[in-house]
């Protein structure tokens, strides 16, 4: 009875950290791959940089679980939330708080042993969510803006893992604006999923209206294609040919494809959920990831 029990709680446990969500940390080999240093040349910085993604894995995983400690009370009167382990009472709070205490006093001492840079990212990181999970997502725009900042952490804290000789700062606007990109979409999806009782689940969605954030979305996804373009013949540590320039269809398809699916099907409330569904979209980033391994470590 005990080993059913304590099995049951892990998995609850687990679900909670959103191991789906953990996609999000990929971000973080950006600095690896587009400083061309990935692979067994390398093996010390790819090594680094897997650690790295560990530990932002885990420690999304935390943050996840300290969120729906301090929201158990409004995700249960979520039509999709309540169902959530601790919001529905399959896992206790006592046990999500003891299990994210333990996990990240393992955390951060491996994280210095890393890099001390690294573990003042993955600090910020964490004090971030905080913020966002007490104050932040309730503050119009500077909800979705701490959502793009979290991205920016995690780039930056692969540049802390390696020796950076030729990462271009232009990545780190493109991480920023697509981003924002996906948050508004976020934002708009719950709008429409919640209709007239978005107030009462998330506060912030009574600043937002469907038009209002259709404009933030163009003016954002606009930027994000400008920005990637200029990236592409314009970082210093691209091939002189300019063949970087041949990845911009599949960016233009992938944000075109996004904007469909959340204007068109309504989807985009769990970009996770999107990307593992949607077939043409994940078409479009497998094949830009083997177009930029091409270029970079082929050509």
């Amino acid at each position: 009875m005990f080993w059913t029990r304590t099995s049951a709680e892990v998995r609850a446990l687990i679900k909670t950290m959103r191991p789906r969500q953990w996609m999000k940390n990929v971000v973080i080999f950006a600095p690896l791959v587009f400083d061309r240093q990935l692979g067994f040349n390398h093996i010390e910085a790819t090594l680094h940089t897997l650690a790295g993604f560990i530990i932002f894995c885990v420690l999304s995983g935390v943050v996840y679980i300290i969120n729906d400690l301090a929201d158990a009370e409004a995700d249960r009167l979520h039509p999709e939330k309540k169902y959530r382990p601790i919001a529905s009472g399959v896992l206790s709070k006592r046990t999500a708080l003891i299990s994210a205490s333990i996990m990240l006093l393992v955390l951060f001492p491996i994280s210095i042993w890393l890099s001390p840079r690294f573990a003042a990212i993955a600090l910020a990181y964490f004090l971030l969510n905080l913020a966002y999970s007490k104050w932040l997502k309730h503050m119009l725009l500077l909800d979705v803006f701490s959502i793009a900042l979290g991205f920016v952490l995690r780039v930056a804290a692969g540049v802390m893992l390696i020796e950076v000789s030729r990462f271009s700062p232009w990545l780190y606007i493109v991480t920023t604006l697509g981003s924002l990109f996906i948050g508004f979409g976020k934002r708009r999806a719950e709008l429409v999923l919640l209709d007239t009782n978005a107030n009462s689940h998330r506060k912030v969605l009574s600043g937002y209206t469907i038009s209002l954030l259709d404009q933030y979305i163009l003016v954002v996804s606009s930027t994000t294609l400008i920005a990637y373009g200029l990236y592409t013949f314009s970082a210093p540590n691209l091939p002189e040919n300019h063949v970087m320039m041949l990845t911009i269809p599949f960016v233009i398809y992938g944000v075109f494809r996004y904007l469909y699916l959340i204007q068109v099907r309504g989807c985009g409330g769990a970009p996770e959920e999107v990307l593992f569904a949607d077939r043409p979209l994940q078409a479009t980033i497998i094949l830009w990831g083997l177009a930029v391994l091409a270029i970079f470590y082929i050509f």
